[in-house]
């Protein structure tokens, strides 16, 4: 699948003086969001997380409020290979409540890229994703993902085929790093690849403000993200990039003016994020978790993961999520460590026993 999860450093404070100012529950005027001919609705929406956005991931976003939802990234070449094993099953499992969804793809041959998007759309996914900004030394040095940047000309050949081999129903989008680095050279590259991407029938292209070499250091660029949509016009536009709370998710709306906005570190263990930006768009109070709420879904995601794997594999996807929740909990310290601990379900469900009773 994908080749490494990505970086989760604890995300930074939220710098407040980068933002417009924007007056406390002073309900939003937003467009709604559409990927091509797809209507996904309220436009802040969960992004591709390697190692994360499986199908308990996404179907507890979709309860919580997110609109549209991204699979995990997979390798073409792992997706053409893959059989229809009990083992691998899950990669490509789908229900009917996550719909719509994007399957993504990342990989070096263009000519992978065709039949393994074929195989997303037969095993029912709503819109194809191309990854051309995985940060991870191991994606670009095996000249995937955000290493794509730099080659405008296959870019845009891995984009065409896909295109081609697609029905035309079924919206082809692109994940983007504002390039390689700093350089002129790699703004040049930007800019080729996404008007062109747009020329070859691409329907929305995701953002990331920061490059390729930053991976998940320093701050996003927001002023890109609010040049690029000046630059695409009435073309699909979504941001990424420091989404960390619903308020950072309106101010990105606001100040950039993209189309929609794509949380990815910001939804690991924080699925409220979407009703909460929800509720502030609608002029409301944002909704906290308490400790009760904090286990139902810790539970829901739980059971969810017993439906698609066995116990074992679902307590080695629940401790994870288990320390990333725990940053909610008033006692979180205490908690993250009790999670990370937890070899089996029982241990875990102890944790929630001693900590969300």
């Amino acid at each position: 699948m994908a080749d490494a999860a990505i970086d989760l450093a604890e995300p930074p404070a939220p710098i407040r003086s980068r933002f417009i100012p924007r007056a406390a529950h002073a309900p939003l005027d937003l467009r709604p969001l559409s990927i091509g001919n797809l209507h996904i609705g309220f436009p802040v929406v969960q992004a591709a997380l390697s190692g994360y956005s499986d199908g308990p991931m996404r179907i507890v976003a979709r309860r919580l409020g997110a609109s549209y939802t991204v699979a995990e990234v997979l390798i073409e070449r792992f997706l053409l290979d893959l059989k229809d094993r009990d083992k691998t099953r899950h990669v490509l499992a789908l229900t009917e409540e996550e719909h719509p969804v994007g399957g993504q793809l990342m990989g070096s041959e263009p000519a992978d890229f065709a039949p393994a998007a074929q195989k997303l759309v037969a095993a029912g996914f709503d819109v194809i994703d191309i990854n051309f900004g995985c940060p991870v030394k191991t994606a670009t040095r095996g000249c995937r993902g955000g290493y794509h940047l730099s080659q405008p000309e296959i870019a845009l050949e891995i984009v065409a085929r896909v295109r081609d081999a697609v029905p035309s129903g079924i919206p082809v989008t692109l994940k983007m790093r504002r390039g390689i680095d700093d350089s002129d050279a790699s703004r040049d590259h930007f800019f080729e690849i996404l008007d062109g991407a747009f020329a070859r029938g691409v329907a929305a292209v995701t953002v990331h403000g920061r490059t390729v070499e930053q991976k998940y250091v320093g701050p996003s660029n927001w002023d890109f993200l609010r040049e690029v949509k000046q630059h695409a016009g009435r073309r699909t536009i979504l941001g990424s990039g420091d989404l960390f709370t619903a308020e950072a998710c309106l101010d990105m709306l606001h100040y950039t003016g993209v189309d929609g906005v794509s949380v990815a570190r910001g939804a690991i263990g924080n699925p409220w994020i979407f009703q909460q930006a929800q509720a502030l768009a609608d002029g409301l109070p944002m909704p906290e978790p308490d400790v009760a709420e904090q286990r139902r879904v810790l539970e829901m995601q739980c059971d969810l993961c017993l439906t698609v794997g066995d116990a074992r594999r679902a307590a080695t996807t629940m401790r994870t999520f288990g320390i990333k929740f725990a940053r909610l909990h008033p006692q979180h310290v205490d908690v993250r460590n009790a999670f990370a601990v937890a070899r089996d379900l029982e241990a875990w469900r102890s944790v929630l026993d001693r900590w969300y009773s």
